[in-house]
């Protein structure tokens, strides 16, 4: 597989936010966010095999296996699976332009999907198939930047009603003010969350 980077943190995002997670940054990335904060990770890398990885994530609980997108990496369900196979809590982030039916079953592998809303420029790109593979323990994501894409994520939770939870964060990750009153004032039934990286560390890489 080619990696990025592998390092330990606090979970910065998702229902698993604040726990020391275990890194593993896939190289390469098929879509081209406006926004993005990991344009380090969408090329170069090292080549690491799924051994290679299991070693380095031994004493480690809680892996989280992100990009870059993985699930361009042909081994990222073999990962997966031995992972989890190993008694790991492990949560995949993928930026759902991605076909995920490949990706393991397991109670102890989380989805945490994103769906790219107008602001990022990839809306297109998305494959809402996906949206019925979610699980109740997987998470659907919508980064918000504006009242249209609060409108584009309302849309789609209507149209595909999710059977999962649903998470807006902010563009940036901090700016939570607008977006919690937005959420309250529409009476929507979603988890408003920050990066908490950015607020520990802001925009540093390795965290």
């Amino acid at each position: 597989m080619k990696i990025c980077e592998v390092f330990r943190s606090i979970q910065g995002e998702g229902k698993t936010i604040g726990f020391p997670t275990l890194f593993i940054r896939t190289s390469g990335c098929n879509l081209r966010c406006s926004w993005c904060d990991t344009t380090y990770a969408m090329e170069g890398g090292r080549e690491l095999s799924v051994q290679d990885i299991l070693e380095l994530a031994a004493d480690e609980d809680h892996i989280c296996v992100t990009g870059g997108e993985p699930m361009l990496q042909k081994d990222c369900p073999d990962l997966l699976r031995a992972l989890a196979s190993g008694g790991k809590s492990v949560v995949l982030e993928t930026n759902g332009s991605m076909d995920l039916s490949a990706v393991p079953s397991s109670e102890s592998i989380v989805i945490s999907m994103d769906i790219k809303c107008p602001s990022s420029g990839m809306q297109d790109r998305m494959l809402f198939d996906n949206i019925g593979l979610l699980k109740k323990k997987d998470q659907l994501k919508f980064i918000i930047a504006d009242y249209t894409d609060m409108s584009h994520a309302i849309d789609v939770m209507e149209k595909y009603s999710p059977r999962c939870e649903c998470i807006f964060s902010p563009v940036g990750g901090m700016d939570l003010e607008p977006l919690a009153e937005d959420v309250l004032g529409r009476r929507l039934r979603v988890r408003v969350l920050p990066q908490l990286h950015k607020i520990i560390w802001g925009n540093r890489t390795g965290v």
